[in-house]
């Protein structure tokens, strides 16, 4: 047999071309993608916003600057009270069987933290490594989904005991019916914030206009908005509640940091509410000029006289006097014109443009707050 002929050695790949059941590389959770992205555009915000510091003049520079960081921490909070996962949360430490089908028994750390759209359970080992494993789980259950289908798919993954016991205490067939209390009380909860969020918005753009007391008014709504999302979410544990028992330990869900957070929230916009509008009451002037902003004076001082058509001011008493039609004047009311009369301009005041914003910004408000609370009414029907 000539070399040419001669049968050459095959080559052999990595694991001869048969892909191997690598195991599972779990990454522990760090950090939710959502709370950081929220807080990424808020920091992008404050910092474009404080670049115009260096041109204000004055006291009023630090005033800005207060107004700023104050005003963007009450709406970041109030966004990203939506995506928290703890609302409310309970712990407890227990030796518990890791895996179905094993007799392994692991010393850990079991966590349930409830949010609006949610929850999350975790495991975390005592020592994190054992049975030859790295034992730091973080499972996320969420109401939009199907909990069933997730619970069955955690069931097929193989997750610890301990997870899926307690996942399967807010499916659908379990009879504490979790589910139905959690989930309705967030999505109304949520929907609330949402509102406040339109409030707060609506206190910002009437903070730069001439109407003070508006924006204390709407930093009052924001404030009952973040109450009634407490209120709502507080519901669950108005209810009869379903004990979590893993070994001799028990967990018993309670308030967390989100829901203290969103009084402390709350209570600071109540603050700002009633200090605008009571310091608009005792010195607007003063007010106006700390805010940057000028009252409707100058259009009196410009337009001191205005005219209106005295056939439809018959009977109507304008500064004292008395309006007839046919171009006859009051006493008191000006002189008289070619069907109308002139008055003084401080007798009728028009309507500014600053009023027309006013009401446009509320009714958009509040169509986006019952276009948002509608919706979550609709998607609970249909799930259901």
């Amino acid at each position: 047999m000539t070399p040419a002929h001669r049968r050459r050695p095959r080559k052999m790949t990595f694991y001869d071309g048969i892909y191997p059941f690598y195991p599972l590389q779990r990454t522990p959770f760090i950090f939710s993608s959502s709370l950081l992205t929220i807080i990424l555009v808020f920091l992008v915000l404050a910092a474009s916003l404080l670049l115009i510091l260096p041109g204000i003049r004055g006291k009023s520079r630090f005033f800005w600057m207060f107004r700023i960081i104050v005003s963007l921490f009450i709406g970041v909070v109030i966004v990203a009270l939506n995506f928290t996962a703890d609302w409310a949360q309970g712990s407890l430490r227990a030796n518990s069987t890791y895996k179905s089908f094993s007799r392994a028994v692991v010393s850990a750390d079991v966590g349930l933290h409830v949010g609006l759209y949610g929850i999350n359970i975790t495991l975390k080992g005592n020592p994190v490594h054992q049975l030859n494993e790295t034992i730091d789980y973080n499972e996320e259950f969420s109401w939009t989904g199907q909990l069933d289908e997730q619970y069955s798919e955690a069931l097929e993954r193989g997750l610890p005991n301990p997870i899926l016991y307690i996942a399967e205490k807010f499916t659908r067939n379990s009879a504490c019916g979790l589910i139905y209390q959690y989930r309705y009380s967030g999505r109304y909860a949520s929907a609330t914030l949402w509102t406040a969020f339109c409030c707060w918005l609506t206190a910002n753009i009437l903070f730069s206009m001439p109407v003070l007391l508006y924006a204390g008014y709407m930093m009052l709504a924001t404030a009952a908005f973040i109450f009634f999302s407490m209120a709502s979410f507080s519901t669950v544990f108005g209810l009869p509640q379903c004990s979590f028992s893993i070994g001799d330990a028990t967990l018993q869900p309670s308030y967390s940091h989100s829901f203290w957070l969103a009084l402390a929230t709350g209570v600071l916009c109540v603050l700002i509410g009633c200090m605008v509008v009571l310091l608009d009451w005792l010195v607007p002037e003063m007010v106006r000029e700390a805010f940057s902003v000028s009252g409707d004076d100058d259009e009196q001082e410009d337009f001191p006289h205005g005219y209106l058509n005295a056939n439809f001011l018959e009977g109507v008493a304008i500064e004292g006097g008395l309006a007839i039609g046919g171009g006859e004047t009051s006493k008191e009311g000006g002189s008289a014109t070619e069907g109308g009369v002139m008055v003084k301009a401080g007798g009728v005041k028009p309507v500014t443009i600053s009023d027309l914003v006013v009401s446009l910004t509320l009714t958009m408000a509040l169509a986006l707050a019952m276009i948002k609370l509608l919706g979550l009414i609709i998607a609970s029907v249909t799930q259901d």
